[in-house]
């Protein structure tokens, strides 16, 4: 039986205190070293597509970087996995502009974000029927069944993400406590992971710990998948809520570690290319053609035309040069020309073991 929220102040443990100590350090570092880099949609658009295959992969929709990112400049070479993790994207982006504007979280918006992962407005399940099994097939968990309990569950939910003097524990501990509410009430006939995973990172930016969507839980989720659905329902079964939290905030850690490395990575490839092209060839270089060349690792004329107001003769010539030299690898894929940012690419497949 799932509890209303919020749960009483015996959840900040000395464990969980000093492992939060830890996760706020992290994240003030991830959110110190963000304005590095001069146009936030490259991180919005490079970090973002990284999150959405990783939560994707979590769901078994799977597939290629080079698919994904071909296909983000040519939505004619969506395949249905390509398809699937562009719309966690554009969910994703959905979600930080309502958040950034509204200062809210509401029902409404999950369901408008849930409604682009999955194409359609079904809203929150009114039938029964839903349970959550195992690799064997055996049922493990059966959510909430209902429509008038689900509907409880999630505008209690909405109450506690929006309105903090429900309860005033630290919020990225109510950040592990809302993931695992909206994981366990599952309101959705599909989506739910991935929405899930969406409101930890709005949860966040929303009380002002991430000034923008950086911090994505999913790899870290897919690398220790067994433990987070075994803690997942360990707490459904016992409530054993410290195993939990320290888990999420475990993730915490490491994926901002991680992240700040990334980033790190991606303002020293950008300072390259700028110094580079800016001795090489000053009078095509531009901060905005920099900014185009790392928003995705593979770019193409139109893009460029379109990111620097150019004419499509112009941009070609750009990216010609650029390519002769060998800072771009040109790739011919039908009728049209891909110009691959190696050094980004490699960074967003490789950049752990640099």
């Amino acid at each position: 039986m799932i509890k209303e929220l919020p749960f009483t102040r015996e959840l900040e443990t000395i464990s969980v205190l000093k492992r939060t100590a830890l996760a706020e350090r992290a994240l003030a570092e991830l959110k110190g070293i963000t304005p590095s880099i001069p146009n936030k949609e490259v991180l919005l658009s490079t970090l973002a597509l990284q999150e959405a295959k990783a939560s994707s992969e979590i769901e078994n929709i799977v597939t290629t970087h080079d698919a994904l990112f071909q296909s983000q400049l040519n939505p004619k070479i969506f395949t249905a996995e390509t398809k699937e993790i562009n719309n966690y994207s554009r969910a994703l982006h959905t979600g930080y502009k309502i958040v950034s504007e509204k200062k809210l979280l509401t029902n409404e918006h999950i369901c408008q974000i849930q409604g682009i992962l999955e194409g359609n407005n079904a809203g929150f399940r009114n039938q029964s029927g839903t349970n959550l099994k195992n690799n064997l097939g055996e049922v493990i968990y059966t959510p909430p069944q209902d429509i008038e309990t689900i509907n409880k569950l999630m505008r209690n939910l909405e109450k506690f993400i929006n309105d903090d003097e429900i309860s005033d524990i630290n919020p990225i501990i109510k950040m592990a406590m809302i993931h695992y509410q909206f994981e366990s009430i599952h309101p959705f006939y599909d989506g739910n992971g991935r929405t899930g995973r969406i409101i930890n990172i709005l949860y966040l930016i929303n009380k002002g710990l991430l000034d923008i969507p950086v911090l994505y839980l999913s790899r870290y989720i897919i690398e220790n998948k067994q433990e987070y659905y075994h803690l997942l329902q360990e707490t459904r079964d016992k409530q054993n809520w410290e195993k939990w939290i320290l888990f999420i905030l475990e993730g915490v850690i490491q994926t901002s570690k991680d992240t700040t490395k990334m980033i790190h990575l991606i303002h020293q490839s950008m300072t390259n290319y700028k110094r580079m092209i800016r001795r090489k060839y000053p009078t095509i270089y531009s901060q905005d053609l920099i900014n185009a060349l790392f928003k995705y690792p593979y770019t193409r004329i139109d893009f460029i035309k379109d990111e620097l107001k150019c004419h499509r003769e112009t941009a070609a010539k750009y990216l010609n040069i650029l390519s002769e030299d060998n800072l771009l690898d040109l790739r011919i894929i039908g009728k049209n020309n891909y110009y691959i940012n190696k050094e980004l690419f490699d960074l967003l497949i490789h950049w752990r073991d640099k």
